[in-house]
């Protein structure tokens, strides 16, 4: 499985309380969604990941830039972890990222 998605995104538009330390410096947990029909040239969005708190309260993503996947080879599939969860993925679809 391989891909390449160029994206830009506006920096003035990241909120500073989402900004996490990290070990190695600050981080800015984000999602890249893929939609499968193009508009304008492009075909993914990038949006600052949300907590399952505020999935749930359905308050609206924050969206930072959007982008076009430049070359795959047609296959994508689930990442996965070769360590244990350190919570729960059904509290927070997402789990943890460790830095």
């Amino acid at each position: 499985m391989a891909s390449i998605i160029t994206a830009s995104i506006d920096v003035t538009k990241i909120p500073k309380d989402k900004l996490v330390d990290g070990k190695k410096g600050k981080y800015l947990n984000i999602d890249i969604i893929i939609n499968d029909e193009s508009k304008f040239g492009n075909n993914t969005a990038v949006t600052v990941r949300q907590s399952k708190e505020e999935r749930d309260a359905e308050q609206p993503k924050t969206y930072l830039g959007n982008g076009r996947v430049v070359w795959t080879d047609g296959k994508v599939s689930l990442a996965e972890n070769d360590e244990e969860p350190k919570s729960n993925p059904a509290d927070d679809l997402y789990g943890d990222l460790d830095f």
